[in-house]
């Protein structure tokens, strides 16, 4: 089992911007993939981006794309969420996951281990 520890969360106004980080206690393998979700008060949890170790591939929910960025930084394993022009609508809880293998980045129940979430308030 993986642990996944995230941090980077906080409070910020419409506009703005945060990082969020997700550090892996070991990195899946190679074929793995690591993943943003969010989940606000009241809604199913939500697909944000996802990242694959070996090349890097991302993908993105069409709500924050060109907005949010996913990274990775190998030798650390840890996964960033670059987010800017942030908008009320993106409050809520954000959980980093890894699955070993997946071929749905955006398909929550194929992850394998998540971490335990980092709030994000956005006000207007």
């Amino acid at each position: 089992q993986v642990q996944l520890v995230e941090s980077g969360g906080g409070s910020v106004q419409a506009g703005g911007s945060l990082r969020l980080s997700c550090v892996a206690s070991r990195r899946t393998f190679s074929s793995g993939i690591m993943g943003w979700f969010r989940q606000a008060p009241g809604k199913e949890r939500e697909f944000v981006a996802a990242s694959r170790w070996r090349d890097g591939t991302t993908y993105y929910a069409d709500s924050v794309k060109g907005r949010f960025t996913i990274s990775r930084d190998n030798a650390k394993n840890t996964v960033y969420l670059q987010m800017n022009s942030l908008k009320p609508e993106d409050t809520a809880v954000y959980s980093c996951a890894g699955a070993i293998s997946t071929l749905r980045p955006g398909v929550a129940d194929d992850y394998d281990d998540w971490g335990q979430g980092t709030q994000v308030t956005v006000s207007s």
